[in-house]
């Protein structure tokens, strides 16, 4: 029976890849950075189509609604017609809320994605 040998060289070892930072690919506006951008405007523009899109739904159902349900325009809590109450009044602390919300979530959008950005 013949006596197996294995044969080896050297080791050869590929230098560690160099990896850019992430802000260094943005700063330096390659291809990667800018995908990185545009994923981040992209969840900038959806985020704000989604809360102007609630918004713009909710004032556009309530003229329909005073239209087809004219019932509700003789409803006068404290003596003020209900339309008038809800267009002068409740209106705008919704549009407040709105606001708040848009605003909390486009600051959770840039911190996750600074920290996705500053992650090595």
């Amino acid at each position: 029976m013949t006596e197996r040998v294995t044969v080896t060289g050297p080791r050869r070892r590929r230098p560690p890849a160099r990896r850019r930072a992430v802000t260094a690919e943005i700063d330096a506006q390659t291809q990667l950075g800018e995908v990185y951008m545009r994923a981040l405007l992209r969840a900038q523009l959806r985020l704000s189509l989604a809360v102007a899109g609630v918004v713009l739904g909710l004032l556009a159902t309530l003229p329909l609604l005073f239209a087809v349900a004219p019932r509700i325009s003789e409803i006068e809590p404290a003596g003020i017609p209900l339309p008038w109450l809800i267009l002068g009044g409740l209106i705008y602390p919704a549009l407040v809320a709105a606001a708040w919300f848009y605003v909390r979530a486009a600051e959770r959008v840039e911190r996750d994605f600074g920290d996705m950005v500053n992650r090595r």
